[in-house]
């Protein structure tokens, strides 16, 4: 029975390690047949390219195609740190760029809640209209109202990597402030590959097909295999959300599961972002920490601003 058994598991073992060898080679060859033939996937106006994004979003193909980019990329930056460096700071100007475009949605936000109080409360008006380039598009005052939630999901989905790289992100820290520098780029390494690439992985694939449930019909599910997706693009149509929870209130609310796939794609390249920042700099010691580090200055009264936080 324990002989029986063991071989059992090394058998599953085995048979594990095997096909995430065979996966990991195939990506290749899946990433160089997605680049040779686009229009597979690409052009939309045939429903089964439309099924293919579906399905090849969330699937074993591309996680793989993702992780032998990584390993790959990872092989070529410790061969030449500049590459990795490179990487690194292609990544957090991408964040920072982000972050900081989106970021004006905060004021927007203010600005149109003081216009909505000021027309509803002092003038009355029950409806807004904008006329840009003679196009009007008028809402209801409560359709305005609502939208507000729109702009704070913009900043918390979009802005998320963006404060990652400004260090804007509360802190509870009992040990990371008193272990030396290797050991604190060991922490954050480890914080990269075991917390967020796992969390942004999960959170990508409950999110994308609940965007794409919202967005077609027939509904694809995520047990659903490729050729059973293809069979159904057949009578495939777009039918986008446009329910509101209230009589006219905002109805565009799949725009917040499209906002949620991107908060998972921008932790993810933040986590790669971060494990290749922490491994350069436990490789090039201490006088390396923040380097090519871009963050936003409040002035020359910072200093004393953070000392007192």
């Amino acid at each position: 029975m324990d002989g029986s058994g063991s071989a059992g598991v090394l058998g599953a073992l085995g048979g594990g390690v095997l096909w995430f060898v065979k996966n990991l080679a195939l990506a290749f060859y899946n990433l160089g047949h997605a680049i040779a033939h686009p229009g597979l996937w690409l052009d939309w106006s045939n429903p089964q390219a439309i099924m293919r994004v579906v399905y090849y979003g969330a699937s074993t193909e591309l996680f793989f195609v993702v992780l032998a980019a990584f390993l790959v990329l990872t092989g070529l930056g410790l061969w030449r740190r500049a590459i990795m460096w490179g990487s690194v700071r292609a990544l957090e100007g991408f964040a920072n760029t982000i972050g900081r475009f989106f970021a004006w949605a905060g004021l927007l936000m203010v600005l149109q809640q003081i216009m909505i109080v000021f027309l509803q409360r002092i003038f009355r008006v029950s409806e807004i209209s904008l006329g840009p380039l003679g196009y009007a598009f008028s809402k209801d005052l409560s359709w305005w109202s609502e939208e507000l939630k729109l702009y704070n999901a913009m900043i918390v989905c979009l802005c998320i990597s963006y404060t990652f790289v400004q260090s804007g992100h509360v802190r509870v820290d009992l040990v990371y402030a008193h272990v030396s520098h290797r050991t604190k780029r060991l922490i954050d390494m480890a914080g990269a590959l075991v917390f967020m690439m796992p969390m942004a992985v999960l959170v990508w694939l409950y999110s994308w097909y609940f965007l794409w449930r919202h967005l077609i019909t027939p509904k694809p599910s995520a047990s659903e295999s490729l050729d059973r997706l293809l069979m159904k693009a057949q009578a495939l149509r777009w039918n986008v959300e446009t329910i509101g929870f209230s009589p006219n209130g905002f109805n565009g609310y799949f725009l917040f599961k499209v906002l949620l796939v991107a908060f998972a794609g921008l932790v993810f390249l933040q986590a790669i972002a971060v494990f290749y920042r922490a491994l350069l700099e436990y490789l090039e010691g201490e006088e390396s920490a923040g380097k090519y580090l871009d963050r936003d200055s409040l002035g020359p009264g910072e200093d004393a601003r953070e000392a007192t936080h």
